[in-house]
C-alpha cells in the first residue's frame, strides 16, 4: 500500500469534504437507522452552508487522509468556542474521525487520531475529548484502546431519533512537563 498522507482541508475542498462526510457516515450508520433520519441528517449535517461555516471557523480544523490523491477518510477537531460541549477552553475535541469502509482495519483511523493528538500537544491542551454513539462498538473499542475513558453522556439527534453519545476523554501530559529542571 502506498503511504497515506494527512492534509489540512480548506474551503476549496468543500465538495470533497461533503462527499467523504456523507459516504462515510452512511457506511457507518445507514444499516442501523431509518432511511428518513439518515436522509435528513446527511442533507443538513453536510450541507454546503454548514460545512462552509465549519471550515471558516478558526477554532475548527479538518484533515483528509489521502491515498494516491484519493480521499479515504477525514478528521474534524474543535478547540475553544467551537467545541460542541462547553467544557474546558484548553481542551481539544475530536468531533469526527470517519474512514471509508474499504479501509477499515488498515490504520487510517489511527493516523487521523494521531494527528489530533499531535495538535493537542502543540496547543498544550489539557485533555482530548469526544462523543461516540453508545451503540458504535467499533469506535468505542478504538478509543478505549487509545486510552480514553467515559466521563459523561450527551444527547445526539439523528433526524427524529434521540440517541445517546458517551463522552470520553484522555488527559494529556505535555512533554515539557516531563522534563526535570
Amino acid at each position: 500500500m502506498e503511504q497515506i498522507i494527512i492534509e489540512r482541508t480548506t474551503l476549496a475542498d468543500i465538495k470533497k469534504l461533503q462527499e467523504i462526510g456523507r459516504t462515510t457516515f452512511s457506511e457507518a450508520f445507514a444499516a442501523v437507522n431509518t432511511e428518513e433520519n439518515m436522509k435528513e441528517y446527511l442533507e443538513k449535517g453536510f450541507s454546503e452552508e454548514k460545512l462552509t461555516g465549519e471550515l471558516s471557523n478558526q477554532d475548527s480544523q479538518f484533515y483528509f487522509a489521502l491515498l494516491d490523491g484519493k480521499v479515504i477518510g477525514y478528521l474534524k477537531i474543535n478547540t475553544g468556542q467551537a467545541q460542541t460541549e462547553k467544557l474546558n477552553l484548553d481542551a481539544l475535541e475530536i468531533e469526527r474521525i470517519y474512514i471509508l469502509k474499504a479501509f477499515y482495519g488498515q490504520k487510517v483511523g489511527q493516523l487521523l487520531y494521531q494527528k489530533a493528538i499531535d495538535i493537542a500537544h502543540e496547543i498544550r491542551a489539557s485533555y482530548v475529548w469526544l462523543g461516540v454513539w453508545e451503540e458504535n462498538y467499533r469506535a468505542l473499542r478504538f478509543y478505549e484502546k487509545n486510552g480514553f475513558i467515559t466521563f459523561n453522556k450527551h444527547k445526539f439527534w439523528l433526524g427524529d431519533d434521540e440517541q445517546t453519545d458517551l463522552m470520553m476523554k484522555k488527559v494529556l501530559v505535555n512533554e515539557n512537563e516531563l522534563k526535570v529542571s
